[in-house]
């Protein structure tokens, strides 16, 4: 008989890497997930190939690059035939429970106008069962779960907004109106934690997905996360000694700082400017949540280990991209640097390596491939990334010969109906308001669609803080990683039909 196998699929939003290894890995605690890669492999060089939150997750869950999927913004539809982890899952006999959300804006060509699923970004994608319904706009469980507990708000948007103990004006570090046992992310835990039990004995195996909202801006935290962390302790954000310093960078960086700002990662504070006092404690709310996300999922791990599921549960904990933070004056993901995109990724696989820490460059898109190699499905020819079953394996510390030199990601900062502040400053247009960056061991190459310079950073160097596409002594270097990034588009383009042939024999693939 097949040995049962269940696969936990676990998101949080907006998490940088960092936090687990990086400049902020001695600033916050997380125990649980520091106990789960002691016990999985980790991978540091890990790294979403899209951003923001929709395009993301879009390639998250279908394996491809979103130059072929193409669902590249918050809004923009995802061809409703894209294989996805859920329409493979369920060939493979597995029903895909989501207990959260997969912000995927649906195929407008499947369903009438006037259906609900053509209303927002944040509907949850085809194949996936939809066990609890937890999104940041459409809550409407956990809404009424507040209400119930007697919370009182009329305006649902009021819930993110700190309260002061003494009724006062509010501090931006002052709890949230609900308790710790009321969050969002306390929530979506327990309703997934008193639905699973009897999958615990179910002979099939299962599959889930579970998507954590947190550490996900509106910053506000219930006590005691709030002030778990003293702002003043923890180190400043990288950046250079001012905006104007930042933006003299390249044309891209002006309207990218001013299209997202402090005073928009909070409620409440529409006049908050980006002082040392405000980064920091936004930069210690946002570890608090961190820490409250990180609390749960420890009692997730630990009721697979109570129910017998541990041994034989493929357990995949990362996060959809990352989070600028401060960093270069910036906020949000919307950016080309690497904490926008740098992820944490951490898989436990029963009977697979543990405490090991693998330094070769994975992508996002990388996931699908790898559960379903797990078990024992096939990857469809849409699929752009590899299994990593390889750095799983115990017996296989070495990455295989031909993987990646290095990881690729794309941006899209275009809006077909409302021009984006890129578009106005840089007058780009729908097909070049785009950008691709490649990240080798040293360098990281960024191109434009748009007739704008490149970017490349030296990691030998200053890194990120410093361009040095226009030093003589990197011609070669730009010049080889350009071909390098042409050739990486022309090997990933679509391949969903482009590997068959219809023969006398009817359709045939290798």
């Amino acid at each position: 008989m097949t040995p049962k196998r269940n696969v936990l699929f676990i998101i949080t939003d907006q998490m940088r890497a960092d936090c687990l290894f990086g400049a902020l890995e001695g600033h916050v605690d997380l125990p649980h997930m520091r106990a789960l890669m002691a016990d999985s492999v980790s991978f540091a060089r890990h790294f979403s190939v899209t951003n923001p939150c929709g395009p993301s997750r879009a390639s998250l869950l279908t394996g491809q690059y979103a130059m072929n999927h193409r669902s590249v913004r918050n809004g923009t539809p995802l061809r409703y035939d894209t294989p996805t982890i859920a329409s493979e899952m369920r060939k493979a006999g597995y029903l895909p429970m989501l207990f959260g959300y997969t912000d995927t804006s649906q195929d407008p060509r499947v369903f009438d106008a006037n259906d609900p699923a053509l209303r927002s970004y944040e509907f949850h994608m085809a194949g996936f069962q939809e066990m609890l319904e937890m999104r940041m706009e459409m809550s409407f469980p956990w809404r009424s779960h507040l209400k119930n507990r007697g919370y009182e708000f009329d305006n649902y948007f009021d819930v993110f907004k700190p309260v002061a103990p003494d009724g006062g004006q509010p501090a931006l570090n002052d709890p949230a109106m609900y308790a710790a046992e009321d969050s969002d992310t306390a929530f979506l835990t327990d309703r997934f934690l008193e639905t699973m039990p009897a999958y615990a004995q179910d002979d099939r195996g299962w599959f889930a997905h579970l998507t954590y909202l947190r550490p996900h801006p509106p910053l506000v935290a219930p006590a005691p996360y709030n002030r778990m962390y003293d702002p003043a302790a923890l180190p400043m954000p990288l950046r250079l000694p001012s905006h104007e310093a930042e933006e003299a960078l390249h044309p891209f960086f002006a309207p990218t700082r001013a299209n997202s700002t402090v005073a928009g990662f909070v409620e409440g504070f529409p006049d908050l400017e980006p002082t040392d006092e405000v980064v920091q404690t936004l930069r210690a709310l946002y570890l608090g949540l961190a820490t409250e996300v990180d609390h749960h999922i420890g009692r997730v791990v630990s009721f697979l280990k109570e129910t017998g599921q541990y041994d034989n549960t493929l357990l995949v904990l990362t996060a959809d991209h990352g989070e600028m933070l401060g960093d270069r004056h910036s906020w949000g993901k919307m950016s080309v640097y690497d904490a926008a995109y740098h992820t944490p990724l951490i898989i436990h696989m029963p009977g697979g390596g543990q405490g090991r820490r693998v330094n070769a460059p994975t992508e996002s898109i990388d996931i699908v491939p790898t559960i379903l190699d797990w078990v024992g499905q096939v990857i469809p020819d849409s699929m752009n990334g590899r299994s990593l079953m390889p750095f799983i394996q115990d017996t296989t510390p070495m990455p295989p010969t031909d993987w990646r030199r290095y990881s690729f990601s794309e941006l899209d900062f275009a809006d077909p109906l409302n021009p984006t502040r890129w578009q106005r400053d840089l007058e780009t247009g729908l097909e070049d308001s785009c950008l691709c960056i490649l990240r080798d061991d040293r360098f990281t190459l960024i191109e434009f669609a748009a007739d704008l310079p490149p970017l490349l950073f030296d990691g030998e160097g200053q890194g990120e803080l410093e361009n040095v596409a226009e030093h003589p002594e990197h011609a070669a270097t730009l010049a080889r990683m350009t071909r390098d990034m042409l050739r990486h588009r022309m090997r990933k383009m679509d391949k969903t039909l482009s590997n068959w042939m219809i023969t006398p024999d009817g359709p045939r693939r290798p």
